[in-house]
């Protein structure tokens, strides 16, 4: 037998990844990628243990752990910085998306194709044609039609880079009425984002613009947000509106498959987008190593729809729950009353040792 074809639409996380896993022995691989160089910007993204674990099999963990930082703890913050509820994040690995983007496509096989250039329609002829291409996939609404897509929510996500790490008890999500503003650790410097409603967009958004607004909008916050935002620039700065994609009962139709966010994607209120996206693309790449097409693509189904589509919702109930404007008293002391009760918890956990 021949060399199966498989075309890839899509050079970013989900792509790459799955370009790295599939077997170079029995797939010609072609990349399509309309991004011409990788971006000089990018949030940190916390890499949980299933995401580590697919890094492991593509082999740059390591690489990973030594370029980015552990995440070790946090808290949910009123504006002025008080922590209402802390939050533990052992384990957790901390990497950019530039960085994270390099390191995948050092994984890729030299034998794959890469095609630079925007694609309007997936290339016919293809064994398996995958939808890698993120929220606004081409792939998805060729093969699973107009309803299925991209939708804009009424929020905007601006975030960036600043020098300088953040103090520990500055770190975490400072939660607002109808906004949000997170603040970690990012190589050495601070990794920042910000998310509320904003007439800006949908399409591209002026970054000095956001920017400008953000400051203002975040003007009673405590010193260290106002000093991050202050030390912001455009250059080190994204902004964009956030879109979801609506509930799908199945990734793949007859020989084409989606992953990543071009299947899923969801609010970035529960961290999980990247890491979801690597996990599709090692599973999908094992399963499409080792079994017959239609088999892989029934397992891949079993195996990642439900759990994506849980986490979909729950980001999205999770962000209503943040940015939420009307309930803002009642989510605070309940998030209050929550984290006095872990404390107290910890506490008689470490009296018993």
């Amino acid at each position: 037998m021949g060399m199966k074809k498989v075309n890839i639409i899509g050079g970013g996380i989900a792509g790459l990844a799955l370009a790295a896993r599939l077997d170079p022995g029995q797939f010609d691989v072609t990349v399509y990628e309309q991004r011409p160089e990788l971006p000089a910007v990018g949030t940190t993204l916390a890499m949980w243990p299933g995401a580590q674990r697919a890094l492991s099999e593509i082999g740059i963990l390591g690489a990973v752990r030594s370029r980015g930082s552990i995440i070790t703890a946090g808290a949910l913050r009123s504006p002025a910085g008080e922590a209402q509820l802390a939050m533990e994040g052992r384990g957790l690995v901390g990497v950019s998306r530039p960085e994270l983007l390099r390191l995948l496509d050092t994984a890729v096989p030299g034998s794959v194709t890469r095609v630079l250039g925007r694609v309007d329609h997936a290339p016919d002829g293809a064994w398996l044609t995958v939808g890698a291409d993120g929220v606004n996939s081409v792939v998805r609404r060729a093969h699973w039609g107009q309803r299925s897509a991209a939708r804009p929510t009424p929020f905007l996500a601006v975030r960036g880079v600043v020098p300088g790490s953040p103090a520990p008890g500055d770190v975490g999500e400072y939660w607002g009425r109808g906004e949000i503003f997170g603040l970690a650790p990012a190589g050495g410097g601070s990794n920042w984002y910000a998310s509320y409603r904003s007439d800006l967009g949908p399409g591209k958004v002026d970054v000095s613009e956001a920017l400008e607004v953000t400051r203002r909008r975040y003007a009673g916050y405590s010193e260290a947000v106002k000093n991050v935002l202050a030390q912001a620039s455009p250059e080190k700065s994204l902004a964009q509106r956030i879109w979801t994609t609506p509930p799908l009962a199945r990734y793949s139709r007859g020989n084409v498959v989606l992953v990543g966010d071009a299947g899923h994607a969801m609010t970035p209120n529960l961290g999980r987008g990247a890491c979801e996206a690597l996990i599709d693309a090692v599973a999908l790449g094992n399963l499409l190593n080792d079994q017959p097409l239609d088999e892989a693509l029934a397992a891949y189904n079993k195996k990642r729809v439900l759990r994506t589509q849980q986490l979909r919702l729950a980001s999205s109930l999770m962000g209503s729950i943040a940015l939420a404007q009307g309930m803002q008293p009642w989510r605070d002391g309940l998030l209050r009353q929550v984290g006095k009760r872990v404390s107290k918890a910890s506490a008689q956990a470490g009296t018993s040792k």
